[in-house]
């Protein structure tokens, strides 16, 4: 046995080497590196015993060289063994960290015959340190992913509160998580009306189109634990016969789970890795599952506040209606029956009297005109403003605010006689029809500034049956009347 003191040097200096950085996988290449150097291995590899709990597998030098060329750089993960023969023997070395085996630390090919015990002794010393570097690290990495999840998690929920709709909010939880998990995509599922759960939003490196959409059928293994609310971890989601989507063959390592507030399940956040990716640790799955949960508090509160607000605008816009009916529609209608009194006392008296009552009859139709306005826009205040319409007026307001986004103003629309109780489909849908066509003629004509649209089921056809009619007027040049008719 040779006396090691000549060597402690170069021992300190490898001791010291291993605790110069705090990232596991850096901590874990110096030791590698260090062994091999400090014992003149050509081949040297650190094998995890779990690599679950880091998830890391190996680390490895790279072969030393006879000729002096710069060295390969080292490559994590997966790699050849190092060759082995009679003459080329392997000094093995275990790692612990608090009492546990970390794995196993291989040299092989030693340059200078085969490992010695003093050679065995040096890296006993440094795996004793590697040991006490490798805790340090994992406690500093276990720290940086705490601080990055919970900045994550309070960055959800500040964006969740600032007012984002629906979707977009589904969307920050499934990009954000994605990037916290460092994951191929992030994905959210939400429960179908027949058993089943459907992916509505895919954050992903790639095109998501063809993932949005996918849909578990009921019946699927894994269907239960998600619809129960209980996380679901996979190793490869190609291979676990529980996954039968259509976009699992692309997947890995996946960590699926519930987005549940109050005992109310929102959905299922999924974050799947990559093909052959590192698998999920045991601090990423309790993290990422800790993340859920606070994003789908954030997501009940979201929607609460929105709700709030929404009902907040209903009632104002309640108020308004009321205020416009009570106030300015009595007002006017007082005002136009004052008019026709005067225009019936004018009547039948000399020519300047007929131009007074001629004059007064435009008034009285001005008047009667502005109240049918007044009516819709009291309409339209009363129909929720994020929801589609479902009755016939509401459609037609809608395709009027939708012309007015080309026009570049709000057409006028009258409505007279009982619109909603004569009209049924599909008289509706082609009214309709008509109506985007004579729309879409009036925007691509030019200098037009007012476009008028009535619907009149009080006007027969002409053949004496009950009927409907179309009417939209623009001044496009000498001004262009669309007239459509159809039976009730």
């Amino acid at each position: 046995m040779h006396d090691p003191v000549p060597r402690l040097p170069s021992l300190l200096e490898a001791v010291l080497s291993v605790g110069t950085d705090l990232e596991l996988r850096a901590t874990l290449q110096h030791i590698v590196d260090a062994a091999a150097e400090l014992t003149e291995a050509r081949y040297a590899t650190l094998d995890m015993t779990d690599p679950g709990r880091d998830g890391l597998r190996r680390i490895r030098t790279a072969q030393r060289p006879e000729s002096p060329e710069p060295p390969a750089r080292p490559e994590p993960l997966e790699s050849p063994e190092p060759p082995e023969s009679p003459e080329s023997p392997e000094l093995i070395v275990p790692i612990h960290v608090d009492d546990e085996v970390f794995g196993d630390l291989r040299l092989a090919g030693k340059r200078a015959g085969p490992f010695t015990d003093e050679d065995e002794q040096l890296v006993r010393v440094l795996a004793t340190q590697a040991g006490i570097a490798i805790g340090n690290a994992r406690l500093y990495e276990t720290a940086r992913q705490r601080e990055r999840w919970i900045e994550g998690a309070a960055a959800v929920t500040t964006a969740l509160l600032s007012g984002e709709s629906a979707a977009d909010a589904l969307m920050t939880v499934a990009e954000r998580a994605r990037r916290l998990a460092e994951a191929s995509a992030g994905v959210i599922l939400q429960p179908t009306e027949d058993g089943g759960m459907e992916i509505v939003t895919a954050s992903t490196l790639d095109d998501p189109g063809d993932i949005v959409g996918t849909v578990i059928e009921p019946g699927s293994p894994v269907l239960e634990q998600l619809l129960g609310g209980e996380p679901v971890f996979i190793d490869d989601s190609a291979t676990d016969p529980r996954m039968t989507t259509h976009v699992r063959h692309r997947f890995g390592p996946n960590m699926m789970l519930p987005l549940q507030a109050g005992g109310r399940l929102l959905g299922t956040l999924a974050l799947p890795r990559r093909r052959g990716g590192r698998p999920y640790t045991a601090v990423e799955r309790l993290l990422a599952t800790q993340f859920a949960s606070q994003a789908a508090l954030a997501l009940v509160h979201a929607e609460a506040q929105h709700s709030r607000e929404r009902l907040a605008v209903y009632e104002d816009r309640d108020r308004i209606a009321r205020d416009l009916h009570d106030l300015v529609v009595q007002r006017l209608f007082a005002t136009g029956m004052m008019l026709e009194s005067t225009q019936r006392r004018s009547a039948g008296t000399g020519d300047t009297d007929k131009d007074v009552h001629a004059m007064l009859g435009r008034a009285v139709d001005e008047l009667q005109s502005t109240v049918q306005e007044v009516r819709t826009a009291i309409f339209a205040l009363q129909q929720p403003p994020a929801d589609a319409p479902t009755t016939f007026r509401g459609k037609v307001l809608r395709e009027a605010a939708g012309a007015a986004a080309v026009l570049g103003f709000q057409p006028s629309t009258r409505f007279t006689g009982p619109v909603e109780n004569r009209l049924a489909e599909p008289v509706t849908g082609r009214l309709l029809t008509a109506l985007r066509r004579a729309l879409a003629a009036a925007s691509r004509r030019a200098g037009v500034s007012r476009v008028e649209i009535t619907v009149d089921v009080t006007a027969p056809l002409p053949d004496g049956r009950p009927g409907v009619r179309l009417t939209v007027f623009d001044d496009g040049g000498t001004g262009t009347t669309v007239t459509w008719r159809s039976p009730l």
